[in-house]
């Protein structure tokens, strides 16, 4: 009786915990939605791939919005998070007060998954660190000397497109531009020809896209990261890179490494800027000068690796993914693809037809459909931040406490009438001067906000112009019958990406 009696408690434990985590927020004052799930908490869909983050974060958003509260309480299983809705909170938490909200939620594993130790992961002083190292590698003039390597994958674009359009077949956009970026990407980042447009299962096409492929389980172990101490993980022997992904990366970045060391061989691209931080701890400018960094130490091979690591698949799907969306909207909006044709064709002129860096940033209107696809799309629907340092709600008696987490729900943001009327229109001309300075600025966030905003947004928004020129500029685009419509999005995806293919018709203009 004795066994049986203890079980019967030790359930009873659990289920009280549970029951009484998931009214955390209520009993704190704070509007939640309870979970109708005991053990998954809200993101019951989301976990079992069954709703995108992208959809979740909409919807979330939508029910706080609806009962005119600036933040609002939710779970995972029985971790707590509060969702920030008010753009001046939000404002506070990303920038002003910073301090109290420098970390994401990344799992990092420097001893035995060293590519997890990338910036977008790292944390407290190693992140400002690796931060101030790097953001010398991103200035305008750092993309302006890699401007070259855009120019050279323009033709392999073009000619994907035009063989399309010659044969009267349509085309996979998605595919074809995710080709496109892993190419630019291979060579910026590393000085490797990756040969996607040529070849779409080159490694560096299907690693790239192992990368993204997450399910139940892939879930399960990134969530397990925030509840299990790293020793049980190690000690269970689970990895949360895939073994295969990381080994090839690794393999990749060190024999190039080596190769150029010992070949004594230079490049204009981010592994150079790389390693000139590891051999001499400084950067060259433009003059080819060291420049003093004000940080000490060099960077090591494995930190190398990830911070490569994380460029390449930050580039390479993120960017691919904004055109994506950029050239369904243009495709199913003549007028607007028109207009944009036109400003790019005279802004060429100015420029002896050639695409150079200063004809892109000339470009306003098509800066504009980006960010207005960026807006209906945006390739990062939320933002998380942990708090560090406990911190009051400005104007209330809420405190969050250290190690709990916010959450910036962006795509929830970008759809709210107040900011952006009539939002299911695509409408670049939201983006003027004037209009911009109508609505707050935390309202729009594709890149995130604040210091720990995304390092790579000129490199990413620079490619993304380049591909939808040079593809506006030759052919007019229009929707394929085949384009499920509306659109579904990837469950199993932490970026916003459409579910199955875009199918456009092209024709030579």
């Amino acid at each position: 009786m004795f066994v049986p009696a203890l079980l019967i408690l030790l359930v009873g434990l659990i289920i009280y915990y549970v029951r009484r985590s998931h009214t955390y927020w209520r009993r704190h004052g704070v509007t939640e939605i309870y979970p109708i799930h005991p053990i998954f908490g809200n993101a019951r869909e989301t976990f079992l791939c069954n709703e995108s983050i992208y959809e979740f974060f909409l919807r979330i958003y939508s029910i706080f919005k609806a009962k005119r509260v600036r933040y609002g309480g939710i779970y995972t299983f029985t971790a707590r998070a509060l969702v920030i809705i008010d753009p001046e909170l939000i404002k506070d938490i990303m920038q002003t007060s910073f301090d109290h909200f420098e970390d994401r939620a990344g799992y990092i594993n420097e001893e035995r998954e060293p590519l997890t130790a990338h910036l977008v992961n790292l944390k407290g002083a190693k992140w400002k660190s690796m931060r101030h190292r790097l953001t010398p590698t991103f200035t305008s003039g750092k993309m302006k000397m890699m401007f070259q390597t855009f120019v050279y994958c323009i033709s392999g674009l073009k000619g994907m497109i035009e063989g399309y359009a010659r044969n009267k077949e349509s085309v996979d956009i998605k595919d074809v531009l995710a080709r496109f970026t892993t190419d630019i990407i291979g060579n910026c980042a590393f000085g490797i020809e990756c040969n996607s447009m040529k070849d779409p299962s080159s490694e560096f096409r299907v690693y790239g896209k192992k990368v993204f492929d997450r399910n139940f389980w892939q879930n399960a172990k990134i969530t397990m990261t925030r509840f299990v101490p790293k020793s049980v993980i190690n000690a269970l022997g689970i990895y949360v890179t895939n073994q295969e992904v990381a080994q090839f990366f690794t393999r990749m970045i060190t024999s190039t490494i080596e190769y150029r060391e010992k070949n004594n061989i230079a490049r204009r691209d981010f592994l150079d800027m790389l390693l000139q931080l590891k051999n001499h701890g400084q950067l060259k400018n433009d003059d080819g000068v060291f420049e003093q960094t004000g940080v000490d130490g060099s960077l090591t091979l494995n930190q190398i690796a990830a911070q490569c690591f994380v460029f390449f698949l930050a580039g390479f799907e993120t960017s691919s993914t904004a055109m994506t969306f950029a050239l369904y909207e243009l495709s199913r909006n003549q007028v607007v693809q028109d207009k944009l044709r036109q400003e790019i064709n005279r802004v060429l002129r100015k420029h002896d037809g050639e695409i150079t860096y200063e004809a892109v940033q000339e470009m306003t209107y098509l800066e504009n459909v980006i960010y207005e696809s960026m807006r209906k799309f945006p390739p990062v629907p939320a933002v998380p931040r942990t708090c560090t340092k406990t911190y009051r709600v400005p104007n209330s008696n809420v405190v969050i406490e250290k190690g709990k987490m916010v959450n910036i729900p962006i795509a929830g943001l970008h759809w709210d009438p107040d900011y952006f009327p009539d939002s299911e229109k695509f409408d670049p001309d939201r983006f003027t001067e004037e209009i911009k300075a109508t609505r707050p600025h935390y309202a729009y966030l594709p890149f995130g906000g604040g210091p720990r905003n995304c390092i790579g947004l000129r490199f990413g928004m620079l490619q993304s112009k380049v591909g939808v020129a040079t593809i506006i500029r030759n052919f007019r685009l229009t929707l394929n019958s085949k384009t499920e419509h509306p659109l579904r999005y990837e469950t199993g995806s932490f970026i916003t990406s459409v579910k199955g293919d875009v199918w456009l018709d092209v024709e030579r203009v």
